[in-house]
């Protein structure tokens, strides 16, 4: 069975940012993964945010590139899993959750083989629905 990798927002952001702190970690454990990494439209609009303070469109623009490429996809629809976003958004309201991670521990409770390619230490906080642990690719110093 094929491991899917979910990619939060940190780890793309990382990818397209060469001085980011995380920048060489990212391409490091990119090497290990298989394309297309999975996501969701809040990570695509965190991440193009986050890319376009510094240079206004050109994130927007790399990030439209990978996922014309392929090499990530969106493989959520936050109409259908409404309910559930919000349950984990009302649970972890005290780590605080983001609306972002909610959506990646839904799709990690969805694609239940996946690993969470991530920067965000809040992760190994969260659980899926039956109370598992989070697989997760994380730096280890974080």
């Amino acid at each position: 069975m094929k491991k899917n990798v979910i990619i939060d927002t940190g780890p793309l952001v990382a990818l397209l940012n060469r001085k980011d702190h995380f920048h060489y970690w990212t391409l490091s454990t990119l090497e290990s993964v298989q394309a297309p990494l999975l996501t969701c439209e809040p990570v695509i609009t965190e991440a193009c945010y986050l890319l376009d303070k510094g240079a206004p469109g050109l994130g927007t623009i790399q990030i439209m590139n990978l996922i014309k490429r392929q090499f990530i996809k969106i493989s959520f629809n936050v109409t259908e899993q409404a309910d559930r976003v919000k349950q984990l958004s009302k649970k972890y309201s005290d780590t605080p959750m983001d609306f972002a991670d909610a959506c990646i521990v839904r799709m990690s409770e969805i694609f239940t083989t996946s690993k969470i390619f991530t920067i965000d230490s809040d992760f190994r906080i969260y659980r899926k629905q039956d109370k598992k642990i989070l697989s997760l690719l994380i730096p280890s110093e974080h």
